[in-house]
């Protein structure tokens, strides 16, 4: 007969309970529009960075290219 070594049982640890979040309030159609027009505008300045292209603002009635 071949003896065995003992091996502790390994047990699974209990699962964690996910603390529940926070419900944000709705924000209204033209506060998202904003942050959204924000972000594109982030989004926009770091590409021209990255490409050394220039951004065209409205700037006194006229546009005008602005190099990031």
């Amino acid at each position: 007969m071949k003896k065995t070594a003992n091996k502790p049982v390994r047990r699974k640890k209990p699962a964690q309970r996910k603390k529940p979040t926070r419900r944000k309030k709705p924000e209204s159609f033209a506060a998202g529009v904003g942050r959204g027009l924000r972000m594109a505008a982030r989004s926009a300045r770091k590409i021209a960075r990255m490409y050394g292209t220039p951004i065209y603002v409205w700037e006194n009635g006229r546009v005008v290219a602005k190099k990031p």
